[in-house]
């Protein structure tokens, strides 16, 4: 699934290809949305929300999408053949004279009101790129369930969004944490948030993720994506898990040295 920095990333790249003149294309094709003709609306911006996208028309009008694990938008020239998926696939075309936006495997497709947008974004925490940013509001909600483990607290976006399974794992790795520590138990909270805001914010203009200090595509993550591998920092081999058995597709990436599993209990004496 797409995180808060890739949207932000693609959010200005469809901004910078629709806006400035009318649409000439208009296609939704969702079947609560196939009679919907945009076409002579000009596109006012196209704004992230942590992992939402509003693409905001003229006439108080806004297309909301979310990509989940395999929705795509592509951008193509004029001439340029569509090739991110089989015409079955496409769930949205939005053109103007210059470039076509083609949206694949959309999952979420609303057209709502401009001044409804918080029906769909409202409940969505602080965003982690966005100007409502507040690190104190984020560390608030993160804190209100102190037995959560640190994992979930830090996916579910109610606390701040933008943070998926990848920034989950190095941000645990970072803070020294399992994931599995309730998060009222982790020894300077504060932290959560200003890392998270400092992680995202450094890699929203790259198009290759990096939370180490190498540009060694094998040496770009701490943790995410090394199972079996040595721990970077001190060798030991990076374990994986289910952070919660109902998050699909969200394998925990840690490694048990630097990060203690406190579900394990230790020997003492």
């Amino acid at each position: 699934m797409p995180e808060g920095d890739t949207v932000w990333r693609l959010a200005q790249r469809l901004h910078d290809a629709l806006t400035g003149g009318p649409l000439t294309r208009c296609d939704l094709r969702v079947p609560r949305l196939a009679t919907v003709d945009l076409t002579g609306r000009g596109v006012l911006g196209v704004l992230p929300r942590g992992k939402h996208l509003l693409t905001r028309f003229e006439g108080g009008l806004t297309l909301h999408s979310h990509l989940r694990m395999d929705g795509a938008w592509q951008i193509y020239a004029p001439a340029e053949r569509w090739r991110a998926g089989p015409a079955h696939q496409i769930r949205a075309i939005l053109g103007t004279a210059d470039h076509t936006a083609v949206g694949y495997r959309l999952p979420v497709l609303d057209l709502l009101r401009t001044a409804d947008e918080p029906r769909v974004v409202g409940h969505l925490g602080p965003d982690l790129l966005g100007p409502d940013w507040d690190p104190a509001e984020a560390l608030r909600r993160l804190l209100a369930t102190p037995e959560r483990p640190l994992g979930e607290a830090l996916l579910d976006q109610r606390n701040l969004a933008g943070i998926g399974n990848v920034y989950k794992c190095e941000l645990c790795f970072l803070l020294h944490a399992s994931p599995w520590l309730p998060i009222g138990a982790l020894p300077r909270p504060e932290h959560v948030p200003t890392l998270a805001k400092k992680l995202l914010e450094a890699n929203k203009r790259r198009p290759a993720r990096i939370t180490t200090a190498s540009a060694r595509p094998d040496r770009r993550l701490w943790v995410y994506g090394r199972a079996g591998r040595p721990c970077l920092r001190c060798g030991t081999g990076i374990r994986t898990a289910d952070q919660d058995p109902t998050a699909e597709e969200r394998v925990t990436y840690w490694c048990p040295t630097c990060q203690p599993d406190p579900r394990v209990s230790r020997p003492t004496g």
